[in-house]
């Protein structure tokens, strides 16, 4: 059984920066290949970042250029560093791991962006 525990939303004006992390349990971190997944009201859930064990990147169009995802192993921590917010980029926001066909998630934290 894998824990992931989302922390770093928050409330934010449009055009500023906010950074999530997630640490996730256990010793076998790193070699987990791992998501950042955002869900807006009424939307379904949607593909934000991802990064491999072995550090390769990818976005989803919306968030290329803006958001970056990293990871520190030692830490067991996987970041969602997030400039330029829109208000679009309002969302739940989800830390995904999938082992052996399972999807384990973190319980989401909020991100709003409002003037």
């Amino acid at each position: 059984q894998v824990q992931l525990v989302e922390t770093g939303g928050g409330l934010v004006q449009p055009g500023v920066s906010l950074s999530l992390s997630c640490v996730v349990s256990g010793r076998m971190f790193r070699i987990y290949d791992m998501g950042w997944y955002r869900q807006a009201p009424g939307k379904r859930r949607e593909l934000v970042a991802t990064i491999t064990r072995s550090g390769s990147t990818n976005y989803a169009d919306s968030v290329e250029g803006r958001f970056t995802i990293s990871r520190d192993n030692p830490k067991n921590t996987v970041y969602l560093q997030m400039n330029s917010l829109k208000a679009e980029d309002t969302a739940v926001y989800y830390c995904n791991v999938r082992l052996a066909a399972i999807d384990y998630w973190g319980q989401g934290t909020q991100v709003t962006v409002s003037s």
